[in-house]
């Protein structure tokens, strides 16, 4: 059972856990880390995931290029190197991280007749890696391909609804800012 810690509006615990099914069937509030490959290819381009068809939420849809859950007691920069590794098999020490800003998320929807109430507080990282797609080891059980994508279009299709993407557009704008910032 993978234990969260409860956060206020800013991510800091609050000194209690909970279960990551109770936090999404209950829509308490948690931390994730969210962490962007990026790369000038001439124009900013992003590598994204596509989620496994077995993902208890978002299954086959387009994603952030590796994030998840911070585990209770972990940390932001300690949960993306993680994440990193094990989602693409790329072993990254957390100073290559570059923090693009926080983002709070409040939705809610429903995955395989499940209410599914997401209350997180992200924190938002950028990573300069310019890979190919092959060089890069999918975790399976997570998710099925990844893929290079003009941000510009993503951001395009996040805005007209087109695409089967579970991206925030307030996201994507941060991630566009912070990289052109670092370019």
């Amino acid at each position: 059972m993978e234990l969260l810690d409860i956060v206020d509006e800013r991510g800091e615990p609050v000194g209690q856990t909970v279960p990551r099914e109770t936090a999404h069937r209950e829509g308490i509030r948690h931390r994730t880390s969210h962490v962007w490959i990026i790369r000038f290819k001439p124009d900013l381009q992003v590598l994204l995931q596509k989620r496994s068809e077995n993902k208890d939420s978002f299954p086959g849809e387009w994603d952030t290029s590796s994030a998840g859950h911070i585990p209770a007691g972990s940390g932001w920069r300690e949960s993306a190197s993680r994440e990193l590794l094990e989602e693409l098999g790329i072993a990254m020490p957390s100073d290559h991280f570059i923090e693009a800003g926080m983002l709070s998320i409040d939705s809610d929807s429903a995955f395989y007749g499940k209410p599914f109430h997401d209350r997180q507080v992200s924190k938002i990282f950028l990573l300069f890696l310019d890979l190919p797609e092959d060089r890069f080891t999918v975790q399976k059980e997570e998710l099925s391909e990844v893929r290079w994508f003009h941000l510009d279009q993503v951001i395009s299709d996040v805005r007209n609804g087109s695409g089967s993407r579970c991206l925030i557009l307030e996201e994507l704008e941060m991630v566009r800012r912070a990289g052109e910032e670092h370019r």
